[in-house]
């Protein structure tokens, strides 16, 4: 695995941390950053000492999104939805840890974690319908089935921002700490993850999966399929 200096990785009693590292940016999603962590979640599929993985964002946000700073590529789309597909379909249990701007496709990151703890002064959105293209990250399945299709479609097409106490009430984050013990809790909380036995771990997980994310890689291929008719046009 190529090391990247917008990824920083470190494993301890069984928590792979992976730091998205672009704090200049808000951690906003280029291709190195996203290949960087698609290539650490598969080397973690083969590795033993990773009971657990712990997914979080360096200095002020956790994720702003794909950086709008260029025009969106094929490549991009690829790999934010290898990445996520990745997390979904991972053996080990993943707990995203945010705080600050969780916006886009980092939000949808987010929701392809297992647990998800937020800091207090989290602020969430989606605000693709705005910018003319659409979501990534089997959202389309993901939102609904965490929050209810009434409020996948206000959210999505809307793009209201909303906190993290709202995020919770909505059923899409497990806990909002506060914004100053956050990292202590996301490492406590991966840490019980890693505690569990890797196989009683893995099924539960495949199996909520299957039966609650039952439409993910139809979402995904949806996905793809609308982002292209936009992109022509």
């Amino acid at each position: 695995m190529t090391a990247s200096p917008k990824l920083l990785t470190h494993t301890e009693q069984g928590v792979l941390t992976l730091t998205l590292n672009r704090p200049g940016k808000l951690n906003a999603i280029d291709n190195e950053l996203a290949e960087a962590l698609l290539q650490a979640l598969e080397a973690a599929r083969d590795n033993t000492a990773v009971r657990a993985i712990r997914l979080r964002g360096e200095g002020r946000a956790f994720c702003a999104g794909r950086d709008v700073s260029a025009a969106p590529t094929e490549q991009d789309l690829v790999l934010v939805q290898s990445v996520s597909q990745a997390l979904v379909g991972h053996p080990r249990p993943v707990l995203a840890e945010v705080h600050g701007w969780t916006v886009g496709a980092g939000f949808e990151w987010m929701l392809n974690a297992d647990v998800v703890v937020a800091a207090e002064g989290t602020r969430f959105k989606l605000p693709e319908a705005s910018l003319g293209v659409f979501v990534t990250g089997g959202l389309t399945a993901t939102l609904p089935a965490m929050a209810g299709l009434a409020r996948a479609k206000a959210l999505t097409l809307l793009g209201d921002e909303f906190s993290a106490r709202e995020a919770r009430d909505w059923g899409l984050i497990w806990r909002v700490v506060p914004d100053a013990a956050l990292q202590a809790h996301g490492l406590q909380t991966a840490q019980r993850l890693a505690a569990l036995r890797p196989d009683v771990a893995t099924q539960f997980k495949r199996v909520l999966n299957q039966i609650g994310l039952a439409g993910f890689d139809q979402a995904v291929a949806e996905e793809n399929l609308a982002q292209r008719r936009l992109q022509a046009g």
